[in-house]
């Protein structure tokens, strides 16, 4: 997991397939887009701009993914992300292949992060997340989770 701010993304030390995949998904101005699904890059780089309230965590559950690297940058309002390491979900619902997830009741060694406009969270493959979740009060949240396909690092 890597945190900082999406105008500076080469600030972070992220590698430079991140800082690409944010740029090109910056630049299609998702902060005007409608929710849903966007191509940047076919199948190997897309967003979800996405519109909701936060939820206190008891209300959620954890996800991971297996192929797509998430970050998640907040747009507008305030979230709270539980998160774990590299393979620390536990009690885990059936895998969703084609669709990438996996939900999850536990996360060992659960640890929380906040995001305000502008900031970034990655999520490697298997680094259980569970964004949305309320900072103070339940507050409308907009936010684009840019997947990256995990190849695209290993290029």
């Amino acid at each position: 997991m890597i945190t900082g701010e999406s105008l500076y993304p080469e600030s972070a030390g992220l590698p430079e397939a991140l800082i690409n995949a944010i740029r090109l998904a910056m630049a299609q101005k998702p902060e005007h887009k409608a929710p849903g699904s966007y191509p940047v890059q076919g199948e190997k780089l897309f967003m979800n701009v996405m519109e909701f309230s936060t939820q206190a965590p008891e209300m959620k559950k954890a996800e991971q993914h297996r192929d797509y690297i998430d970050i998640q940058v907040l747009l507008t309002g305030t979230e709270r992300i539980y998160y774990g390491l590299f393979e620390s979900a536990r009690e885990c619902e059936e895998l969703h292949l084609e669709e990438d997830y996996q939900l999850c009741n536990r996360i060992d060694n659960e640890q929380t992060l906040t995001l305000r406009p502008g900031q970034f969270a990655v999520f490697m493959p298997l680094e259980p997340h569970k964004p949305g979740c309320v900072v103070t009060r339940s507050e409308t949240i907009k936010k684009v989770v840019i997947k990256l396909h995990r190849s695209a690092l290993e290029a």
